[in-house]
């Protein structure tokens, strides 16, 4: 008889948060797999619970060989606790692997639920919840993050990025880049912690003052883009999309057809506004 995964959400600061049957799950435990098997012990001594099962750690740079070991232990008849650093398990952390590899075996998964920084940070930022994405944590090289940024350039939904602090005035300087100076946004820091901080404004005031540094674990909320009709998008804003698409690698054409696609505007419309501004800078080419 196979056993059951279960994933348990722990706190993301404040470890009174922790869900009421977490206690309970890791004495229960047969394996508990860890991200950190450090912050695991710090955990359980403060919610006054020992753990009978085995302990074994689990984290992004073992999760591809420790997975099927795990899988075989619930395919055995084991219950398999998985915890991670802060929040729920897969979700920007590790767990997806096993999940996938449980239910592929046809092996029961459930969850513990527990706090969110995801969900924290929208229901605190001011910014409309009823429709979000969450699209994790950027790329690190300038040029890709350009590029994943310029995916979500027409996302109507509220979006949701967690990063970090030594990336984070370079991230809300690329996302006003992107998305338009002016786009209302929020940074969340250390939730739930001491020194727990919301910074609202626009991605161009949170980008400065995120240059004086900043530190803690941080999630980004950033408005979706505005719904545009015909007409709505003034001819510097088209061009200004179109170069981004372009310093991102995207040739002409394609950028072109891209931004009139968000925009509701026919391509020779904004084929015309970039030939503009383009002799407007250099009269003399033709």
């Amino acid at each position: 008889m196979s056993g059951t995964l279960v994933l348990a959400g722990t706190p993301i600061g404040d470890v009174s948060d922790a869900p009421p049957r977490l206690a309970a799950e890791l004495a229960r435990a047969d394996v508990v797999a860890a991200e950190d098997t450090r912050r695991l012990r710090r955990l359980t001594q403060a919610l006054g619970v020992e753990v009978a099962g085995r302990v074994v750690s689990y984290f992004e740079g073992n999760e591809a060989a420790r997975t099927p070991e795990l899988a075989d232990a619930l395919a055995g008849g084991a219950r398999v606790l998985l915890v991670t650093d802060a929040g729920m398990p897969s979700v920007s952390d590790p767990g997806y692997r096993l999940v996938a590899a449980a239910v592929e075996r046809g092996i029961r998964v459930t969850a513990v639920p527990g706090p969110s920084a995801v969900l924290t940070a929208l229901a605190v930022s001011g910014l409309p919840v009823d429709r979000f994405c969450f699209e994790g944590f950027l790329p690190r090289k300038a040029g890709e993050r350009l590029s994943r940024l310029r995916e979500c350039a027409g996302e109507r939904r509220t979006l949701v990025y967690f990063e970090a602090p030594h990336r984070l005035a370079a991230a809300l300087a690329a996302m006003a880049e992107v998305f338009g100076a002016g786009r209302r946004a929020a940074v969340c820091r250390e939730l739930t912690k001491t020194y727990e901080e919301v910074r609202r404004g626009t991605l161009e005031e949170l980008a400065a003052w995120a240059g004086e540094g900043a530190r803690g674990e941080i999630t980004v909320v950033v408005e979706g883009a505005p719904a545009a009709g015909p007409g709505d998008v003034d001819a510097a804003e088209l061009v200004r999309r179109v170069a981004v698409r372009e310093a991102a690698g995207e040739r002409r054409k394609e950028a072109i057809a891209a931004v009139a696609r968000e925009a509701g505007l026919p391509k020779r419309e904004v084929f015309d506004a970039v030939v503009a501004a383009k002799n407007t800078r250099d009269p003399q080419e033709g």
